[in-house]
Formats: structure tokens, sequence, C-alpha cells
């Protein structure tokens, strides 16, 4: 409740309307309980215009109005551009839960399920046969979006979508202030960057990285693999969280696309709210359940291979080794 007394609080000077000489304005209290629950449920607005006795117009406005202002209110606190003490502290955690030195992120993407908004055709079907757009993140290791890109057409190829956003823009022409590249800890060089880790749908730079090709791996690089899918399923999580919490993400939305835009960039912001606000343990995925990963992505120039290669020699050195690691591999 106190959570959401400072919810309120802080959407409140946005969210007020004036009462007239014909009826009497929906309060700020309610305006947030109605969009909470249209979020935290995924009631149609039918269902919702039964409980709060308000038109279903009324309803659609006050949900896109309010989800607007959230965002607008809470995004620069909980969603802010990172700087590079902000990379630096997502390392670290990086490091000590997943044991990936130089990881400052996971990035991946989910389609947001659609009713199929009329007139589109095909714009929006994706290649897993529903319509959707997408939602592309950056998480850190405390279940955090980082960053953010929302409302790609379903159909677009992942990887076309991530190199044309800003997002993909700035980690590909080394705009987002990632730390310089430093020596791997427990030894003296070769300094290696600082990284984001995603799958087999993206293109590899100097500052992002992907696993091997399953054909033909051989024990380090079997082990790299499986290193940076510890790290990588934070992003998984992130959204699993996302979903579990706010299930409006959990079936197709029948909303206008411009209105599903304000309710997923509201989600994401409310998520990262939550976290800092009411920080809570998850289960964690336990190695022994974690498969195997098989992978056929475009592959990257030489440089970053060998860039790759490095990592993969540090893991299975005795600076970068785990105790366990070879029972998983």
């Amino acid at each position: 409740m106190a959570t959401f007394d400072e919810l309120l609080d802080r959407v409140s000077p946005r969210l007020a309307r004036m009462d007239t000489f014909f009826r009497r304005s929906v309060s700020t209290t309610e305006r947030l309980m109605l969009t909470i629950r249209f979020l935290a449920t995924g009631d149609s607005f039918t269902s919702l215009h039964y409980h709060f006795r308000l038109g279903i117009s009324t309803i659609s406005t006050i949900v896109k109005e309010t989800c607007q202002v959230i965002w607008d209110q809470l995004h620069e606190e909980f969603i802010p551009t990172p700087n590079r003490q902000r990379w630096l502290q997502i390392e670290q955690k990086f490091h000590e839960v997943c044991q990936f030195p130089h990881c400052v992120g996971a990035v991946d993407r989910k389609h947001i399920r659609l009713i199929k908004p009329p007139g589109t055709g095909s714009e929006f079907l994706s290649y897993k046969k529903y319509f959707s757009i997408v939602l592309m993140a950056i998480a850190d290791a405390e279940y955090r979006f980082v960053a953010v890109e929302i409302g790609a057409y379903g159909r677009t190829n992942d990887s076309m979508f991530f190199k044309n956003s800003f997002m993909g823009w700035s980690v590909y022409n080394r705009q987002f202030d990632f730390p310089p590249p430093e020596p791997m800890p427990g030894t003296n060089g070769p300094p290696l960057p600082y990284v984001l880790v995603g799958d087999k749908a993206f293109q590899m730079s100097g500052n992002l990285i992907k696993p091997y090709s399953s054909r033909g791996l051989d024990a380090t690089k079997r082990n790299f693999n499986y290193r940076l899918t510890r790290a990588r399923r934070m992003v998984e999580c992130t959204f699993g969280i996302l979903v579990s919490k706010w299930r409006v993400f959990a079936k197709p939305i029948q909303l206008k696309i411009e209105t599903v835009d304000e309710v997923v960039k509201c989600g994401v912001v409310l998520h990262n709210f939550l976290r800092t606000k009411e920080p809570a343990i998850e289960r964690i995925m336990e190695d022994s359940q974690m498969t195997s990963i098989t992978t056929f992505g475009p592959r990257g120039t030489v440089a970053v291979s060998a860039m790759r290669d490095s990592f993969a020699v540090y893991f299975s050195s005795d600076a970068g080794r785990l105790q366990w690691q070879d029972q998983n591999v």
C-alpha cells in the first residue's frame, strides 16, 4: 500500500482533472487503481466497466493517459540513460551472480502479442505465427531493465530491428559510454572490452558477443557457451517476471497500436519501480536446469571473433575457471 501511495503522489499532479457543473471528474486514485488493475489482470474494458461503473470509452482514455503519465514521471529515474559508473555497477553484479566479468548487460527481445489490428495485413505477424510488436531490452543481473526499445512490427527481423534502433546504433557505434577495455580479473592482459551478451540473432561487435555455433565445439568453447548462457538468462528471467506481475502481457492485447506502446512502456517502468521499492528474491534457475544452446547466427568479423576467443580462453584458464564448471559443459 505504501508503494501505491508513493506512486499516486508522483502521478497525481498530472492526472488530476477539474469537476464541472455537469459531472464529477474521476479521481486520481480511481484513475490509477483502474490502470493498475488493467495491467495486473489483463481484464477487458467491458469487465472494468462493470467493476468501476465507468463508460468503456472513458476507461480507454484513462488507461492510455495514465500509462503515459506513469512513463513520463518515472522513466528518467528508474530507466535512466546509463553512464560509465552505472555500467560498472552492473558489471560487478554480473561478476558476482553469473561469474561473467566484463559483462554489462544481457540483451534480448520479447514479442508482445496483439489481436490483429484492422487494416494492417501481415505487418504485425511474427515468425511465431501470431501478431505482435517487439520489446527489445537490455537487463542487468538484478532483473531490471537498463534500456528498452518498443514498437517494431512483429514481422521485423529481430537483428535488423536492433541494428536500426537507437539502442543498437549506440552499441555498434560505441556511443553507450561503456568503460574502456581492461585486463580480466587476475590477469595482466590483454585488455578486453566490456560487453553485452546476446543470442544467435544478434550480430557481434566490439561490445556485443554471442555463443559459438554448436558444431565442432571443443571444451573451451563449450565452457564459454555455458558461461554466456548463465549471464544471458538474466534478461529472459526479467521478461518472465514482467509477465508474471503484469498479466496483460500474458495474452493478446486488443487495443490501438499507439495505446499498446504506452501500455508496454508503462509496464516496463513500473517493473523497475517495484524492483527498486519492493525488492524480492526470485528463484534463480539452477545450473542443472539449463539446457544446451544451439546457435547458427551471422558470423562476426575476424577481430570480434578473436575477442570472443580471448574470453573463452580466460574462462578455461586458472584465473577464470570455476571449480564446478567441468561437470556442466
